[in-house]
């Protein structure tokens, strides 16, 4: 099998973009309707971290430990952790914290985390 694609990790919409005379540079692209079909509703206003929660999301949808176990060019597996509950701030405003848990497997050469190994 085949490496996933930036479709099935990302969402619709997204492409690596060649530097051209729409973009200054080369880059990833991950369109709004990407990160809309994953819950952020407006992208535009949205904050980094919202980014990177619907970033995460469209990302859980393919890169299951089902598609890790049939694909051996997948290298990782995101998958939820524990809920649970906090206090935060002088007022100890309750929190509820989620979990996803992203595996990184590669074949053992160093201990390491090298984003080109994957």
């Amino acid at each position: 099998m085949a490496e996933p694609t930036l479709v099935q990790i990302f969402g619709t919409g997204a492409s690596r973009l060649a530097s051209g005379a729409t973009t200054p540079t080369s880059g990833l692209f991950i369109s709004d309707a990407a990160l809309q079909a994953a819950g952020l509703t407006t992208p535009s206003t949205g904050t980094a971290e919202g980014h990177l929660v619907a970033i995460v999301k469209n990302a859980e949808s393919y890169l299951t430990q089902t598609n890790f176990d049939a694909n051996i060019d997948q290298s990782l597996i995101v998958s939820d952790g524990f809920s649970s509950f906090t206090t935060r701030g002088s007022d100890n405003t309750a929190y509820r914290q989620d979990q996803k848990t992203i595996s990184l497997a590669k074949v053992d050469v160093g201990s390491t985390i090298n984003p080109g190994d994957y």
